[in-house]
């Protein structure tokens, strides 16, 4: 990861975030790899997540931008595994994340700060691929009838 900084005009290392573990798989030599994935939720995932729809996330900790962004590093909570890794564009994500919630200040109220949560609907059924290719070929386009593009 690069260095990055937190801009100060952006958001301030006190705006309320949630910050997810997920499981996200890797494909290598035809096979899946699960991997521990450290990201933060922002405010409209949180809500349809707690409605209770599948999701790829383990638990998930509602704590500050500072306390996840510190000495231009990530800081991944203390109450996840320590194998788990940081998503690609972090700091990006992050920040949007916080403005979320700072647009949405009612989203705040589903995880209090400093509260683990875990009674998600947590599944791997629909995999989240970290590394999936989408070939699009002619057979993905959809038959039209004849007289779709005319006037009637």
């Amino acid at each position: 990861m690069s260095t990055e900084t937190l801009s100060a005009n952006d958001v301030s290392a006190n705006d309320y975030v949630v910050i997810g573990l997920a499981t996200c798989f890797v494909k290598q030599d035809n096979k899946l790899y699960p991997l521990k994935i450290v990201e933060p939720i922002p405010s409209a995932a949180l809500e349809a997540i707690l409605k209770g729809i599948p999701t790829s996330y383990e638990m998930a900790v509602a704590t500050t931008v500072g306390a996840v962004w510190a000495n231009d590093t990530p800081q991944a909570p203390p109450e996840f595994p320590s194998d788990a890794q940081f998503c690609d564009e972090f700091l990006f994500r992050l920040q949007a994340t916080a403005r979320s919630y700072t647009s949405r200040p009612i989203a705040t109220e589903h995880i209090a700060p400093g509260t683990l949560k875990r009674d998600f609907n947590f599944s791997t059924e629909r995999k989240r691929m970290l590394n999936a290719d989408r070939a699009v070929s002619t057979e993905d386009n959809v038959k039209q009838h004849a007289y779709t593009h005319q006037t009637l």
